[in-house]
């Protein structure tokens, strides 16, 4: 159902109901600016925009962003441009239909397009500022002035953009390059809002087509999964830049793109009915959902933009909230009903940064009216386990934690640093875990410029000291990362980590239970002189820990239980700018100072089949903590080089690195298996994270006369010694799974 204050359907050709639409996206449209919602929103836009207007000198627009040979703050002066002509299309700011406003941003908008950015230059520096930074600004500015400009400007100003971004298609400095992803997606928007000001349906349409690469048959399109390269995989991992986990920063610029895209077109003789728009919608739940936790979207889908100061989890998590609304907006059922009840659930538990204290005058518009339907109940948060096997990701979340893990592989790289952004980020997809709690501005808050990079929690790491790393992305030679999940509840993790240029070699597995993260290691081995060490956790918390008999206990995060590891309890000092030093993304030259509290094991110089075994308690008691510590609820079965396992409350999980067997399970080739026992039911889970074998042999120690349910890869040959068989090839890494039972399916004494 259409909002009620939407702004009506255009009829065929009805232009300026097509950028009424598009002004109220940009602006909010009407609404009463003295209602006290807006005060905030409103003062931001109008202080930000007085700020900017003092500072412009004509001819040179802005003395902090010198533009000669700087693509980088050709775009940022558009954007503070368009912030100007936002306020000034906005009811309630200062500069409201200011004709001196209007003057002075279409003067700077002449400087701009005569020195810097007109259809005659050629691409210099990174082609991204010249094919979607600028364009997407200067599109939705030329639709916010509108008839103020006149026909020669905007002429002008529309031909710069068709001459760098013609179509949501072809890489316009590279025309063999074929979009796809979150350039393909912010071009198709840039396409439709130029259309929106040049009045031009040929545009509209080709932002419509783009989306769904009609041109190439919807070999790159946005709506539809991808088996290779960027985009959507059905398993719900983003890619993008071929091998890299990026949900949380190129997958949310796309969702934001296509949401603007699809709001704006709703409606109108180029409404998007591609019936692949799914692929999207589904990917709200099964691809972002997972990693928000209290509304802060994870930096383990987020690769080199957590790098970015003023782009942190939480600011991210609020480009996610506003796009899921905006979506929400032209949804049919029941989308657009669990997308507003997931917004708020996001909105009422991101305590870390609010999104009303910090949302523009639409985004507020959307909130409120989510916030006020007493009708809509917010979404928890899911619950469970979660394996994204086509980009090496795996989350287990609980009710008040989650533990996001970030592993690597041949298929999958470890780190991203390009354009001056990433500098230290040698270590984070080498098994780092992120532990989310109620300590919620741990990673948001000055946690990258000052943690130790030779320090990511859950890594294993040879202590070399390291160059700043430039225009890299590092693939490991390891075929073995990924996990296994038992009824979307239970997983285990596992990443056979191979060393950057080191001969660092280990074996690392994560075991992801209802309260508890156990971890183990094995086969840790180096040959280089210099010490190896294993994290357990590298915190950013002012609480002071507490140290028991192999075990620790820190206050607002949990516990941990571990025999020989050390503790440091220190304050970190570091610089954004040394971390990135992007052309539009540079971090401040400010020290910013945190403390920490660090777990390690020191594995000492050239280790040889070295191990560890800890558990993380998440948001656990100190009492809770020591009990753990003394009832040992969870055993530890195996850790070694060929099977890492571990056994409690009637679950098993197990690493098999190699063909073997222990208790009731033995298997013919490598895999990951988990087993439940539940009154006479055997629940069995296998995955091949390596994706190198084709087919494994389970047997069972434990009768069973029924198979209740099994995937069409599982077959079973009952008995007192069952035999499970699993045909693992092609399945990419995901998780297979069986039922089995000792009595006769429908008794009721037994249910089901």
């Amino acid at each position: 159902m259409r909002p009620s204050d939407a702004p009506r359907p255009p009829a065929p050709h009805d232009f300026e109901a097509l950028r009424a639409t598009a002004v109220t996206l940009l602006t909010g449209g009407e609404f009463d600016a003295s209602d006290p919602v807006y005060v905030r929103p409103l003062a931001a836009l109008g202080g930000r925009a007085a700020e900017w207007l003092a500072q412009m000198v004509p001819g040179l627009i802005w003395p902090d962003l010198p533009l000669e040979g700087r693509p980088g703050n050709v775009t940022g002066s558009y954007g503070r441009l368009r912030l100007i002509a936002t306020a000034w299309a906005t009811g309630g700011t200062a500069q409201h239909g200011d004709d001196a406003v209007v003057a002075k941003v279409v003067e700077a908008l002449d400087v701009l397009h005569e020195r810097h950015y007109n259809a005659a230059l050629p691409e210099t520096g990174n082609w991204w500022f010249w094919e979607i930074g600028t364009p997407a600004e200067l599109a939705r500015t030329c639709v916010l002035l509108g008839d103020r400009l006149d026909e020669g400007r905007l002429e002008a100003y529309l031909g710069a953009i068709d001459r760098f971004c013609p179509d949501a298609d072809r890489r316009a400095g590279w025309p063999d390059a074929s979009e796809s992803g979150a350039n393909r997606a912010d071009k198709a928007a840039i396409v439709a809002f130029r259309g929106v000001a040049g009045r031009s349906a040929g545009k509209l349409a080709l932002a419509r087509d783009g989306l769904s690469d009609v041109r190439d048959g919807g070999r790159h399109s946005v709506f539809g999964y991808a088996d290779s390269g960027d985009g959507f995989y059905r398993d719900g991992s983003f890619i993008q830049h071929g091998d890299l986990a990026y949900t949380g920063s190129y997958g949310l610029s796309l969702l934001i793109a296509v949401a603007e895209t699809l709001a704006l077109l709703d409606g109108s003789p180029w409404e998007v009915d591609d019936p692949g728009r799914r692929v999207v919608l589904d990917a709200v739940e099964r691809s972002f959902a997972p990693f928000v936790h209290d509304g802060l979207l994870m930096d383990t889908v987020r690769g080199r933009a957590a790098t970015r100061q003023a782009f942190s989890d939480s600011v991210a998590g609020h480009g996610l909230i506003g796009a899921v609304l905006l979506l929400a907006q032209s949804s049919p059922e029941p989308y657009r009903s669990r997308f507003r009840e997931l917004a708020k659930c996001w909105i009422e538990r991101g305590r870390a940064r609010p999104y009303l204290d910090h949302a523009n005058v639409p985004e507020t518009r959307r909130a409120v009216a989510v916030l006020d339907d007493k009708t809509l109940e917010a979404a928890p948060g899911p619950v469970g386990h979660f394996v994204f096997p086509c980009m090496d990701r795996v989350v287990h979340r609980r009710p008040g934690w989650s533990l996001a893990i970030s592993l690597s592989s041949q298929r999958i790289a470890a780190y991203e640093a390009i354009n001056g952004e990433n500098l230290h980020g040698w270590y984070t997809g080498d098994g780092m875990t992120c532990l989310y709690g109620s300590d919620l501005g741990h990673y948001g808050q000055d946690f990258w410029p000052t943690v130790d990079p030779y320090r990511l929690p859950g890594t294993t790491v040879d202590t070399r000291r390291r160059e700043d790393l430039s225009f890299r992305a590092y693939r490991p030679a390891n075929a073995w990362a990924g996990g296994v999940a038992l009824e979307g509840r239970y997983g285990v993790a596992a990443m056979e980590l191979v060393g950057d240029g080191v001969s660092l070699r280990a074996r690392k597995s994560w075991f992801c239970l209802d309260s508890a993260v156990v971890a183990l290691g094995s086969g840790i081995t180096g040959s280089d002189g210099r010490t190896i060490e294993t994290v357990v956790d590298n915190r950013a918390t002012p609480a002071r820990p507490y140290m028991g008999d192999g075990w620790a206990h820190l206050p607002g995060v949990g516990g941990y239980v571990f025999d020989g590891a050390r503790m440091l309890v220190e304050t970190r000092t570091g610089r954004w700018r040394d971390i990135n030093a992007g052309d539009d993304t540079a971090g401040a030259f400010d020290p910013v100072t945190r403390p920490y509290v660090t777990f390690w094991f020191d594995h000492g110089v050239d280790p040889v089949d070295a191990g560890y075994s800890y558990v993380l308690l998440p948001n656990a008691t100190r009492e809770r903590t020591r009990s753990f510590r003394g009832s040992r609820p969870v055993r530890v079965l195996s850790n070694t080089d060929r099977l890492q396992a571990v056994e409690t409350r009637g679950l098993f999980g197990a690493t098999f690195w190699a063909a073997g067997g222990i208790g009731l399970v033995e298997v013919d080739a490598p895999c990951m298996v988990l087993l439940r026992r539940a009154r006479e039911r055997l629940i069995l889970a296998v995955a091949d994270p390596s994706r190198t074998v084709d087919v494994v042999t389970i047997t069972l120690g434990r009768g069973a006369r029924w198979v209740a349910r099994a995937d069409d890869t599982v077959s079973v040959r009952t008995g007192k010694v069952p035999v499970v068989t699993v045909k693992l090839g092609g399945s990419l890494g995901r998780s297979h799974s069986v039922e089995l039972t000792s009595f006769v399916p429908g008794n009721p004494r037994y249910g089901r």
